[in-house]
């Protein structure tokens, strides 16, 4: 999936991990992906358009999802921003599948800065696996 995401490889988000934890004997997907903001990302306010910052959080959330080998898809999300991003600031996303139910889930996604650890943004998705899958 990822190799084919061509959203995520033209915005220059790059993942740094991805994988599956088992916990209570239930495989949930976890991801690490990163973004630096560029030129082209920043708003009239010259802080980090909110747009991106959601697709790096999108994308990551994506990664989880998929990390156990069901295809899955965004079936709804939100995202709150808490602190704002500048120009040639590295943000990294981590997500975490918090409970798959059926063919549904809910995973949450932190993205910070990566220089200070600042938390800018969390992201709670919604996932379905999509049929057959």
């Amino acid at each position: 999936m990822w190799a084919q995401d061509r959203a995520s490889a033209h915005l220059g988000i790059e993942l740094l991990d991805v994988g599956v934890e088992v916990r209570d004997g239930i495989p949930l997907g976890r991801a690490r992906a990163r973004m630096r903001i560029r030129e082209t990302m920043v708003n009239g306010h010259d802080i980090a358009h909110g747009g991106y910052v959601f697709a790096l959080a999108d994308s990551t959330f994506a990664l989880a999802c998929n990390a156990t080998g069901r295809p899955t898809v965004a079936a709804g999300c939100d995202i709150t921003y808490v602190a704002a991003g500048r120009l040639e600031d590295v943000l990294v996303a981590e997500a975490r599948e918090r409970v798959t139910y059926g063919r549904s889930g809910i995973t949450d996604v932190t993205v910070v800065r990566q220089s200070d650890g600042a938390v800018l943004a969390e992201f709670r998705g919604r996932s379905r696996v999509m049929a057959g899958g």
